[in-house]
């Protein structure tokens, strides 16, 4: 009879909750405040021309008349983010430059984005199990640094500077 070799994926579910009875901002709220930042930089708005040219001609764009210009388009109703909502974006993101590995950023703003492990996996070239233990290794350690005032303030000074 042959038994199963897989492996199951490392639970630091554990560690993650001892993690989160102190005071200060947990592990969750970092996570949250990151999907809500991702979700924030999604609407902001994105006029045509605001991104690098791809490909084109160096002629003019055509100028459609209004008269013919109706249903060219399907209408889309994008809700503007507030300042406020901006400024949490902003916060959120300066939490990244806590985290000291690259490839470990990348995977924790994957994951804020909502792109599946699968595709973080390719993307980053680790294993499910590594990937995971990576990202709530990251998100760990983007709490625990909150936690120290001195931290936040110098990502304050940071992001007044510009990001360095």
């Amino acid at each position: 009879m042959r038994t199963n070799t897989r492996r199951k994926p490392v639970d630091n579910s554990a560690l993650l909750r001892k993690d989160r009875g102190r005071s200060g901002i947990g592990w969750r709220e970092v996570e949250d405040r990151l999907e809500e930042a991702a979700a924030t930089l999604r609407r902001l708005p994105n006029p045509p021309g605001s991104g690098p040219k791809g490909h084109g001609s160096s002629w003019p764009e055509y100028v459609h008349e209004a008269r013919h210009a109706y249903g060219y388009h399907a209408a889309r109703m994008r809700v503007v983010p507030s300042a406020r909502d901006i400024a949490r974006m902003e916060e959120a993101i300066a939490w990244l430059l806590l985290i000291a590995d690259p490839d470990d950023r990348r995977i924790v703003w994957m994951r804020a984005e909502g792109i599946r492990w699968r595709e973080v996996c390719v993307n980053t070239g680790c294993s499910r199990p590594t990937a995971h233990r990576r990202w709530s290794a990251a998100l760990l350690s983007i709490s625990k640094a909150l936690k120290n005032k001195d931290n936040v303030t110098s990502l304050r000074a940071l992001a007044k500077k510009g990001g360095g």
